[in-house]
C-alpha cells in the first residue's frame, strides 16, 4: 500500500507519490528568468536553495492563468534536483495499493501520456498520476 499526494489543475486531479514530494508551499516570491522554458514560470528561494517552478498548466497545454495567490508550490525531489510544480490547489493525501492503478490509454494525446504514467482508480473518481522525472525532462 502506498500514498498518494493529490492536487488540481483546472479542475483535473492529479497526484504525485507521497515519497517524492519534500513539502507543499504556498505561493512564493518569484525570480522571472529570460530566455527560461515557457513552462519555468521562475526561481524561488527555498531557504537559501534557488529551485525552478515548474508551471503544471503550462506543461499539459492548459490556459497558464495569471499569478493567482491561491497556488500552491509543490515540492518535489527528481534525482539529485529539486523542483517546484505550481499547481491550483492541493487535495487529500489517499492511500492506495497496487490493484487500482491501470496504464494510461493509448487513445491519449501523446504529450498527455509523456507526463502521466497511470492512472488511479478511487471509489468515485480517477487520479492521474503525475511523473515529475518526466516533467522535468520535458525542459530539457
Amino acid at each position: 500500500m502506498g500514498q498518494l499526494c493529490t492536487f488540481y489543475l483546472d479542475g483535473s486531479r492529479f497526484c504525485i507519490d507521497v515519497a517524492m514530494v519534500q513539502e507543499v508551499l504556498k505561493p512564493q516570491p518569484m525570480t522571472e528568468v529570460p530566455l527560461a522554458s515557457a513552462r519555468i514560470q521562475g526561481l524561488i528561494n527555498l531557504r537559501g536553495r534557488i529551485v525552478s517552478a515548474i508551471n503544471l498548466r503550462k506543461c499539459f497545454g492548459m490556459d497558464p492563468g495569471g499569478t493567482d495567490s491561491r497556488d500552491m508550490n509543490v515540492v518535489v525531489r527528481v534525482g539529485e534536483s529539486v523542483v517546484s510544480l505550481i499547481v491550483d490547489q492541493i487535495g487529500d493525501v489517499v492511500e492506495v495499493d497496487e490493484q487500482q492503478f491501470e496504464r494510461v490509454p493509448d487513445t491519449l494525446n501523446a504529450k498527455f501520456c509523456d507526463l502521466v504514467q497511470q492512472i488511479c482508480k478511487l471509489p468515485n473518481d480517477l487520479l492521474l498520476v503525475l511523473d515529475p522525472a518526466r516533467v522535468v525532462a520535458g525542459m530539457e
